[in-house]
């Protein structure tokens, strides 16, 4: 099929044609500094101790669009959602999103906790008060974005109390049997379960979406060589996690030889591993982990860890003296530095007197993100519900595809020069990709322009290693037309052209 478009004067000939996206866009943390064990430090080079964490990796960048109308559109998900919020009981949900009529719309609908977590952003921070205060201290900043969503800390309670309801029930019980359903905390970075019915009475809050329903359903494909394809995200796992006996004369070089590591040695393993025929395994971010979660699986109801068994997880014995599954480490860090998030496949443990002593119990679910020190020995009884927190975790790589995104030269190789692709497929619906090389470490931002000069996203936005880099643009809400994109970084800048045809 052919179209014909007059722009500027030209009568420009395309041949048009339907490009099918992934269907499940990974929206980057934003985290965009690097750690140690404790603090923020300069980008480590590869070779270098805590080489190859979240920030040195870009995914695609948040973007939204407010439409004027009390909604909010993420540009990268493609999902609606109200800028606004309620505060109900979870039992209430439900039949407030089927009468809800933001935007002029009536098919809004309460999110799964993929769909929440999409929001999440790790730029945020809990601040250094006492969490149990009913007072935020100045220097917590959210966990989502309030330049387009409007938020407010817990008003009843604690300040932290700011947990968002989602339609994900856990397949067993928390604490002492309750009915869980799994929420997102943007108070404080964290996934937990959360009782269906609250006994302190403090309500939960909730943000209602519209859209596409099958985001976050995964498409795995076993490539019969020990890894799994994710079709749907566009990223590839390892079969295997740190514990299993492909990895141990590996892993026997660290604290212990079972295949659990603290976040310094996981850094390490991941950057010496070659696997599968391939050496550009990366840990995964906090997001990019949390995606293979399967939440209608868990060791009380499918006596699995939860997740597809297509892949293979290692067990462990937890502290309660159960068959159970690990938590695994994520290359993303919790501010202020010394934590990094872990997110649990198996029981998220607690410890705590529920009126009948103190006994362990699964307090958060399997499907919890919480986070661990990077370094010391394992603790439990953390936090008023008595985390465990074991320090050493377990590790599952990751890598793209087709590299889309982040450092994706296959030999991490430094090109000899600048330089700036055409997009590929031009012209494209709705979305394209954009690559360019950076021959230094700098300052690099990568925006684009619709024809009058108006900015309409920014790809990436900050420091960048010597790479080769692509970059995912879904164009999704935008109209048909001729759109610039440009590169610059501290001594290079270029621009070019692409078309986009609906």
């Amino acid at each position: 099929m052919f179209r014909h478009i007059l722009y500027l004067g030209i009568i420009i000939t395309v041949n048009t044609y339907s490009i099918k996206s992934q269907d499940y866009l990974i929206v980057d943390t934003g985290q965009d500094a690097c750690y140690n064990s404790t603090q923020a430090i300069t980008a480590p080079q590869p070779g270098e101790p805590f080489y190859g964490q979240d920030a040195q990796y870009s995914g695609n960048q948040p973007s939204y669009t407010d439409n004027g109308d009390g909604t909010i559109t993420d540009n990268v998900t493609g999902l609606m959602w109200q800028k606004s919020f309620i505060t109900l009981n979870w039992g209430d949900a439900e039949d407030s999103a089927s009468t809800a009529t933001t935007g002029g719309y009536t098919d809004w609908r309460v999110p799964t906790i993929k769909e929440l977590y999409s929001l999440i952003l790790f730029t945020g921070n809990q601040g250094t008060g006492d969490p149990s205060s009913s007072t935020p201290p100045p220097d917590a900043v959210p966990f989502i974005n309030t330049s387009y969503f409007d938020f407010e800390y817990g008003q009843v309670a604690r300040y932290i109390d700011a947990q968002y309801v989602t339609n994900t029930v856990y397949t067993s019980t928390t604490m002492d049997g309750n009915a869980t359903f799994f929420g997102v905390n943007f108070a404080d970075g964290r996934i937990k379960g959360y009782p269906q019915v609250r006994p302190d009475g403090v309500p939960f809050y909730a943000r209602f979406v519209k859209g596409e329903s099958n985001y976050g359903i995964n498409n795995f494909v076993d490539n019969g060589n020990n890894t799994i394809t994710d079709k749907s995200t566009g990223l590839m796992w390892t079969k295997f996690d740190s514990g299993n006996e492909s990895f141990g004369s590996l892993v026997s070089n660290y604290t212990k030889s079972d295949g659990s590591l603290n976040w310094e040695e996981a850094l390490d393993f991941t950057n010496k591993v070659s696997f599968a025929g391939y050496d550009d395994w990366r840990l995964p971010n906090a997001k990019e982990l949390q995606s293979i979660l399967d939440y209608t699986r868990s060791p009380d109801a499918t006596n699995s860890a939860a997740i597809d068994p297509i892949f293979e997880t290692s067990s462990i014995i937890n502290e309660d003296g159960e068959d159970d599954y690990p938590a695994f480490w994520t290359s993303t860090t919790f501010n202020p530095g010394s934590d990094a998030i872990v997110i649990f496949f198996g029981r998220a443990l607690g410890y705590l007197d529920l009126g009948s002593g103190e006994q362990f119990y699964d307090v958060h679910g399997a499907g919890a993100q919480r986070t661990d020190p990077k370094t010391g020995e394992p603790t439990y009884g953390f936090g008023p519900q008595g985390d465990v927190r074991r320090v050493y975790n377990y590790v599952r790589l990751v890598r793209d595809i087709e590299p889309t995104t982040g450092l994706n030269d296959e030999n991490n190789s430094t090109p000899s020069t600048f330089s700036l692709n055409q997009n590929y497929p031009n012209p494209f619906n709705p979305s394209t990709t954009v690559s360019f090389s950076i021959p230094v470490n700098g300052d690099t931002s990568l925006k684009i322009y619709n024809i009058i000069g108006q900015e309409v996203a920014e790809l990436v936005n900050k420091y960048l290693p010597a790479g080769n880099y692509s970059f995912r643009w879904n164009a999704e809400n935008q109209t048909s037309g001729i759109y610039l994109y440009k590169l610059v970084t501290d001594s290079y800048s270029e621009m070019k052209k692409m078309i986009l045809i609906k």
